[in-house]
């Protein structure tokens, strides 16, 4: 029952997915396919995001949606482009890390970014810190009132076409985790590589490298407190991962719908491949086990909303969803047969884009080990 004046949750909910799925109709879906031909990051679809107050619903100040809300967005998304649905997810964690870290100077970035106006990235992995992310070796040397930042980032999603970025650096070589401190650092601090990576999947992020050489920022640029950078980037993965689980979750749906579209119409030896019953077997499968992910992932973000402890929850919906977006997307080649594997249906790009969400925001390997320490000790 709603009170007179109040507005109704569930109103707002299918309201927001209504317009989420017009947005997708009318703005991803149709270039989904040039931009992943030409891995060229898709600033006139990130624009318009902004124009619709579709970038940063994970916040918790200001925003007015929820953590579910936001994986709803995410999954949409992705079932379409999952390159734009990265670029959120992106833009949405370092936009949440200053509405939860930031001073009122560096929250003053917020603003744009939501808008579409600036774009943003979160600089943690470097060449010999992946999965390891405490063994980063960009440092920030203090010089009175300053620290001069001198190292290189790799694997930065919208490094290419960021105006800012939080970067994390060693403020203290000899404190291990505790000695990492995060950085607000605007373009012209850092510099690029000479184009973004040639990736398998999800082309068009702008991803690459940011170089730091003598970068000069004042003691004001730390966000949070000093030394504390590790532990803001862990719990900012928490979230990250919500929406890397959604965002599989998106591109396994579409995968699958493409595969029941297909063998509804399909005809060999006088039926419908869904007539064949290891298809449609395939097919139950693979629509329960994307349920179960999402599931999962949805069940990770109405902690966040509750203001609970995800940690766990967040690293499962993270495994089980990547896991499942691989094995449903080559699935649903497969039902495709050799129409599947060429490159006039999306099918060959659905693969490609499954098999990064297996492996950025923490291996799945990693998500494993987390899992084990949480669940054995």
């Amino acid at each position: 029952m709603t009170i007179r004046g109040d507005k109704d949750p569930k109103a707002e909910h299918a309201e927001l997915v209504g317009r989420v799925r017009r947005f997708v109709a009318e703005e991803a879906a149709p270039r989904a396919a040039s931009i992943d031909r030409e891995n060229a990051f898709p600033a006139d679809v990130y624009r318009r995001m902004g124009e619709e107050g579709l970038l940063g619903l994970a916040r918790p100040h200001g925003a007015g949606k929820t953590t579910l809300e936001w994986a709803v967005w995410i999954e949409e998304l992705a079932a379409a482009s999952s390159t734009v649905a990265d670029i959120v997810c992106s833009a949405d964690l370092v936009a949440l890390i200053l509405d939860e870290h930031g001073t009122e100077e560096q929250k003053s970035m917020i603003g744009p970014l939501l808008a579409g106006e600036t774009v943003g990235a979160f600089a943690l992995t470097e060449a010999q810190a992946g999965s390891n992310a405490a063994a980063i070796e960009t440092a920030a040397r203090r010089e009175g009132a300053t620290y001069v930042l001198q190292g290189t980032k790799a694997w930065i999603t919208c490094a290419q076409a960021a105006d800012w970025a939080i970067v994390l650096a060693k403020t203290d070589l000899e404190a291990g985790t505790r000695g990492i401190s995060a950085f607000l650092v605007e373009r012209g601090g850092f510099t690029n590589g000479e184009g973004p990576y040639d990736t398998m999947g999800q082309r068009g992020t702008a991803v690459g490298e940011l170089y730091f050489c003598g970068c000069r920022v004042p003691e004001g640029a730390i966000v949070g407190e000093p030394g504390r950078g590790y532990r803001l980037a862990m719990k900012a993965l928490d979230t990250g991962r919500i929406g890397i689980a959604a965002l599989a979750v998106g591109v396994a749906r579409a995968a699958y719908e493409a595969a029941v579209d297909f063998a509804g119409s399909r005809e060999q030896f006088g039926q419908t491949l869904a007539s064949f019953q290891g298809l449609r077997w395939m097919l139950v499968d693979m629509a329960t086990d994307i349920e179960a992910a999402r599931l999962l992932t949805h069940r990770a973000a109405t902690l966040r909303d509750a203001g609970l402890r995800h940690t766990k929850e967040s690293a499962m919906a993270k495994l089980r969803a990547s896991d499942v977006a691989m094995k449903v997307t080559v699935d649903a080649l497969q039902i495709h047969g050799a129409s599947g594997y060429s490159r006039d249906l999306p099918l060959e790009r659905y693969v490609r884009d499954a098999k990064l969400t297996q492996i950025y925001e923490g291996t799945n390997q990693i998500q494993r080990e987390v899992l084990a320490r949480q669940l054995l000790g």
